[in-house]
């Protein structure tokens, strides 16, 4: 471990993680990621398109690719998508989701910037995204979603979580850094409300749901909450065995 997140080479992998292939320096690839023709190395940083279509048709993890056959699924987010309940993404494993969590350099160092140097040619995911560090990770298990439409894809709905953790620099976050996270994002989403066609009530809907949102953040350590408020350490690859799920597809 370092002093600023959880580094992949000291960090237990979950079964199905353990399975993927590795790049060149032996980091498992996700399974979304974009693969590339002849021996280099894919960017990290791009998703396919064709398997956010497979994950989506056959309930398949977006970080490991083996079925999701349990009822329920973790969303990985940023806290503002925990506001509005909407992810871009298909959801993971609990255990798949947990240790992306702790170990991808955006999603644990809330200092990480996004490198857009470089960046091959792809499709961008449907939905208006944040294109700033989120802060702190929001893992959102739940039984309920849906797939909808979106202007340039297709979007993620999801329902009331069964589960929730936040995460920051590969540990529980702290109350006062998911309140911090928050406070950070909600200006985005309010500028967003001008452009609706009745700005007044979208403000009012961001509010009340941002209130909801709140039924979920920590008051004490460790950061995690379920839908009965029970307190529950943060997940650790619960269920993680082969026997759960076929391989990629």
């Amino acid at each position: 471990m370092t002093g600023s997140h959880a580094r992949w080479q000291d960090t237990v992998m979950p079964l199905r993680i353990a399975g993927l292939k590795r790049d060149s320096i032996g980091r498992p690839i996700p399974w979304f990621v974009a693969p590339v023709r002849g021996d280099g190395d894919p960017d990290f940083r791009v998703a396919s398109a064709d398997r956010m279509r497979r994950a989506q048709r056959h309930r398949l993890c977006w970080t490991c690719g083996h079925r999701i056959d349990k009822p329920a699924g973790t969303f990985v987010l940023g806290p503002m998508c925990g506001v509005n309940r909407i992810s871009s993404e298909p959801p993971s494993h609990v255990a798949c989701a947990a240790y992306s969590a702790r170990v991808c350099p955006f999603l644990s160092r809330p200092n990480m910037r996004r490198r857009e140097r470089g960046l091959p040619a792809h499709t961008e995911p449907a939905g208006v995204g944040l294109m700033r560090n989120p802060g702190v990770t929001l893992l959102w298990t739940t039984t309920e979603w849906d797939v909808r439409p979106a202007p340039g894809g297709v979007l993620w709905h999801f329902g009331d979580p069964i589960a929730v953790a936040w995460m920051i620099r590969g540990r529980a976050a702290r109350r006062p850094e998911v309140v911090a996270a928050l406070h950070a994002g909600m200006p985005a989403l309010r500028q967003a409300c001008e452009l609706d066609e009745d700005p007044s009530e979208s403000r009012v809907l961001l509010a009340i749901a941002a209130a909801r949102l709140m039924r979920y953040v920590p008051h004490d350590q460790p950061a995690v909450t379920t839908g009965r408020w029970d307190v529950m350490p943060v997940p650790d690859f619960p269920g993680d065995s082969a026997e759960d799920g076929q391989g990629p597809l």
